[in-house]
């Protein structure tokens, strides 16, 4: 499922003393199938520009089209998109309510209209995607779940939905380093499986470089700069003048290349690097 966004403008407290663009002009597109990473500090308009993907806001100007439906337009039926374009907010465990963790999952599936025996089968399957066991845990209170499996559990409920795309703001906000890798590899099995669209909002840089295909950063409502990970991040003055971190491994490549060693080839995940280094290693033998 394509997305394409044209010269979108999202002013809050428009007419007010306080007025603050949100957005400007931004335009972009994102190809079928494509895991794509929204980054950028607080503030720079990723979250409004989440929520307008799936029709929560409408912008002030430009449009968005969806495999060329224009979700902007006056008569479009939101509630089709939505079924589409699924997003998953930051905590999403706060919005846990069911007596147990399959009628949980449940309850999006069932929302479609689809019979329970489907639902349910839905319900496995996102359950064991995103690493929960079915069995074990489908009659468990879902607030009797670690937080790492709360968060698992709030995800599957949007992924038994089957969206075409799924949104996730910051879904690795506040969780221990295992259960923030853990998600991290989730998405990428469920990336692999469903053969989905992703878009993963977040500030943290790794994150983006080892999973996403292409990045858009995003400051002060602006895109300051979109291309895959190694495009983007070879433009490192810019990144640290917006206020981010550039991932662990470019921060060493650049420290080698100050020193007059040149590490040829992708730097993006700590294997990259880590090969890049041992072929160094021996070209010096």
């Amino acid at each position: 499922m394509s997305i394409q966004a044209e010269h979108l403008t999202y002013i809050y407290n428009k007419g007010m003393a306080y007025e603050t663009a949100a957005l400007s002009d931004v335009s972009f597109t994102i190809q079928t199938g494509e895991f794509t990473g929204i980054i950028g500090h607080t503030g720079s308009g990723k979250s409004t520009l989440i929520q307008q993907l799936n029709g929560i806001l409408k912008p002030d100007s430009g449009r968005i089209l969806i495999d060329g439906v224009d979700i902007t337009a006056k008569d479009v039926k939101l509630s089709e998109i939505r079924k589409q374009v699924g997003l998953v907010f930051q905590y999403p465990e706060y919005q846990l309510f069911e007596e147990t963790v399959s009628l949980d999952v449940a309850f999006g599936p069932l929302n479609l209209g689809l019979e329970k025996e489907e639902a349910q089968k839905r319900v496995r399957e996102a359950m064991e995607l995103v690493g929960l066991s079915y069995e074990r845990l489908k009659d468990r209170s879902p607030f009797e779940l670690s937080g790492g499996q709360k968060r698992r559990a709030a995800i599957a409920g949007v992924i038994a939905m089957k969206p075409k795309v799924l949104i996730l703001d910051e879904p690795t906000a506040g969780l221990d380093p295992k259960a923030h890798d853990d998600i991290i590899r989730m998405l990428e099995e469920i990336h692999r499986h469903e053969k989905n669209n992703i878009i993963l909002v977040s500030h943290n840089m790794s994150d983006v470089a080892e999973a996403a295909d292409r990045i858009i950063v995003m400051d002060r409502g602006r895109i300051a700069a979109m291309g895959t990970p190694q495009e983007v991040y070879q433009n490192g003055k810019l990144i640290e003048a917006i206020g981010l971190e550039l991932p662990d491994t470019m921060q060493l490549a650049l420290q080698l290349e100050k020193r007059g060693i040149h590490l040829h080839g992708p730097m993006m995940t700590m294997d990259q690097a880590v090969s890049r280094i041992e072929t160094l290693l021996k070209g010096n033998e």
